[in-house]
């Protein structure tokens, strides 16, 4: 049988439901909705700022796109100083994206990456690995459970938010759960969830996709090979260096296996991950365009599609490419990768020219330096352009408080932002930033009883700096 595909009467045929009674399992200064990497820093960052934490997760573990979607690596946050192209680099981390500046988001994330590191479940960025942190997503669940234990940031497992108690001054979540429907109540929430649930559940403004046609980035769905022999590989690299650059490539070898009816690659190159297994690689090559990640329907399809797609290209790689006969894939993502799908509109929205122009900000409560790394909605073809040598952007708090809906913060790849400037602002590492911000922005409000649109953006860059984050030395 097909995946469901919704008919056009069904968008707007609706029953009524009868009404139900929810459990209140907690209340709470904050609470944090979603696990990935923002809600990871937001539930650090309120816990440290003084408030009580409840995390709540729709999955059985933290890490979100880290962990569920296996989005690997953590992509470069250190500024960049690009370096001549350099045809056959015998690596399999993205040395493309230029050489180090230095790091321009700490806090939170340097306490992770130095845990995973520690507990040999990554490989530190150095030009080396192009300033990426190659992990194992078994040890950053661990290690994620670690930093929130250490915290004291409660967590709840297995819930996934379905509707808002409040509207639209939001008191509390609904989640769905496996012991029926619960609420937790909270003086604060922060929305992690990547697609702005909470948001759009309050009532709040958001847009969805590309302003000018509403086009959704396509998804994709990692997965990872093992048995791949990474010296066999790289000797056909060294043979053959118009073929290879940084993590991507194989051009005439796709060429050939498209010629021969056994692939139709839906990007234009194969794109390949070391991890910090030698004998293992991760592969970003599967592209599901025209679907989006508030859709059941339509994750239904990309979930099944990104599939066909994997056993395609696994083939292709294990027939064609040195180094893969004897390789296999071992996991897919739990959940496919959704590169965006609805952003708040906020206080203030982040802009191409923000992020390329390097613009700073009164307020500003995180940094990026991430390449502007737009995939095409409708077919091969990805465009990427980098700041200017050495420099990054500021991220303002206004983009993580959202109009139309009181008592919540966003954090993540939701906050306010463009569609180009949000190809940016996804990137893990900023999330994070962004997570821990929104956490103690929540934890001031929750403290004073205010508004989080009232918090002094000078009491959260004091906060923030306390703990480490990397704001331009603000205090």
């Amino acid at each position: 049988m097909p995946p469901l595909r919704r008919s056009g009467s069904e968008r707007t045929d609706t029953i009524k439901l009868p009404t139900r009674n929810a459990a209140v399992l907690a209340g709470t200064d904050v609470l944090v909705v979603g696990a990935g990497p923002s809600g990871i820093g937001a539930a650090v960052g309120a816990a440290e700022a003084g408030a009580r934490v409840v995390l709540a997760e729709r999955y059985g573990y933290p890490g979100g796109c880290a962990t569920a979607a296996l989005v690997m690596p953590l992509m470069s946050y250190h500024t960049q100083h690009p370096a001549p192209r350099q045809a056959g680099a015998e690596t399999l981390f993205p040395t493309d994206h230029g050489l180090s500046g230095g790091p321009v988001v700490a806090g939170v994330l340097t306490r992770l990456v130095d845990r995973l590191v520690a507990r040999r479940g990554a490989i530190p960025p150095s030009p080396a690995t192009g300033y990426v942190v190659p992990f194992d997503p078994e040890v950053f669940k661990l290690v994620a459970f670690d930093l929130l234990d250490e915290s004291g940031v409660e967590y709840l497992l297995h819930a996934s938010a379905s509707g808002v108690s409040g509207n639209p001054y939001v008191d509390g979540v609904v989640f769905e759960t496996k012991s029926g429907p619960a609420v937790i109540n909270a003086r604060c929430t922060v929305d992690c969830t990547g697609d702005a649930d909470i948001t759009a559940y309050a009532g709040g403004r958001y847009i969805i996709g590309r302003e000018r046609d509403g086009a959704a980035g396509p998804m994709t769905l990692m997965f990872r090979m093992v048995g791949f022999d990474r010296a066999r590989f790289m000797d056909y690299v060294r043979a053959n260096p118009a073929e290879w650059y940084g993590v991507h490539g194989l051009w005439e070898l796709i060429r050939e296996a498209t010629l021969r009816g056994e692939l139709d690659l839906k990007r234009e190159d194969i794109l390949l991950f070391g991890t910090p297994h030698e004998g293992e690689v991760c592969i970003n090559s599967t592209r599901v365009s025209g679907v989006f990640g508030t859709d059941v329907c339509g994750l239904t399809h990309a979930e099944r599609e990104g599939r066909r797609q994997m056993e395609q290209i696994a083939a292709f790689l294990q027939k064609y490419v040195p180094g893969f006969q004897n390789a296999y894939v071992v996991q897919s993502g739990a959940t496919i990768g959704v590169r965006g799908s609805r952003r708040i509109i906020g206080g203030y929205t982040l802009t191409l020219h923000d992020v390329l122009e390097a613009r700073k900000f009164d307020d500003v409560i995180a940094r990026g330096a991430y390449p502007v790394d737009i995939h095409n909605p409708a077919g091969p073809g990805t465009f990427m352009r980098r700041l200017p040598p050495g420099e990054s952007y500021d991220i303002p708090l206004r983009c993580l408080l959202p109009t139309g809906v009181d008592n919540l913060c966003v954090a993540g790849k939701c906050i306010s932002a463009t569609y180009e400037a949000h190809s940016s602002i996804r990137a893990m590492p900023i999330c994070v930033a962004t997570g821990q911000a929104a956490g103690v922005c929540a934890a001031l409000a929750a403290r004073s009883g205010c508004s989080p649109h009232a918090v002094n953006f000078k009491a959260v860059q004091s906060e923030l700096a306390r703990q480490g984050a990397d704001i331009r030395g603000v205090a």
